[in-house]
């Protein structure tokens, strides 16, 4: 049988909107346009060092 105060005392409140917003701009999340913009930044500096 469930024990719902057992049960209850595992619960954890999800963030609300505002909290998870701020999570997740928190967070530093490189994504492929990130990546692809550092390896063009990288490949025209050492373009430079070599003329």
């Amino acid at each position: 049988m469930i024990n719902f105060e057992e049960e209850l005392s595992h619960f954890k409140p999800s963030l609300e909107v505002e909290e998870v917003e701020d999570a997740i701009m928190d967070t530093d999340l490189t994504d492929m346009a990130d990546v692809m913009m550092n390896l063009i930044r990288e490949g025209s500096e050492s373009k430079k060092k070599d003329e």
